[in-house]
């Protein structure tokens, strides 16, 4: 290898090395930073063995402590609404809701590491390689509870772009950000739930 390719190769490692622990830093800031948003996403689910795959399209919202807000629109509705108490979720179809406590159903998971908990205490942070564009963390939770065997999330810059997702039984879900903003001022209601009339509610 000639010094002057040598060097290109030095470079683009340092280049690479910078950009990873950029990732680390920007999901630092964005946890520090951001107290809330809101955005649209698409979320696409692979099954285990890639054969199966679905697509589905909606709304997320979020405020620190523990409160967020996820509407699906596409293809079917569902409204999933932490309200810093209780994780509620609610499926029009069925005219059904269910409640868990947040304390059972958050823990260390997706919602508790952009909407609260505390990132240093629940997660081990990682920097990945950059991929399709963005920049990657890999945030693995300190403590297993079975709910998901890896979370990584993606950064164009400092903008939060993506969620990736393998949860306990291998399935792979991403989440695709877009018109995102930060520190929104979002009205309170935005993050209760009411049982709508006649709905039935199951509390576990």
């Amino acid at each position: 290898m000639s010094l002057k390719n040598g060097l290109c190769a030095t470079l683009l490692v340092s280049a690479s090395l910078a950009a990873q622990a950029d990732a680390v830093a920007a999901l630092k800031a964005f946890v520090a930073e951001v107290k809330s948003a809101s955005a649209q996403f698409k979320q696409t689910v692979n099954s285990p063995d890639g054969k199966r795959k679905k697509v589905s399209m909606g709304s997320f919202e979020f405020q620190r402590p523990n409160q967020f807000r996820f509407a699906y629109s596409k293809p079917f509705e569902q409204l999933i609404v932490g309200d810093g108490q209780k994780v509620w979720i609610f499926d029009p179809d069925l005219n059904q809701a269910s409640s868990r406590r947040m304390s059972q159903a958050l823990g260390a998971t997706p919602a508790a590491l952009l909407a609260g908990g505390n990132l240093e205490r629940d997660f081990s942070l990682k920097a990945l390689p950059s991929e399709g564009g963005l920049d990657w963390v890999q945030a693995l939770p300190r403590q297993a509870d079975g709910g998901f065997q890896s979370l990584k999330i993606g950064f164009k810059g400092r903008e939060l772009a993506a969620l990736e997702i393998v949860d306990g039984f291998g399935q792979q879900s991403r989440l695709d950000f877009s018109a995102m903003a930060t520190n929104a001022n979002l009205p309170a209601e935005r993050f209760r739930f009411v049982l709508p009339a006649g709905a039935d509610l199951v509390e576990q």
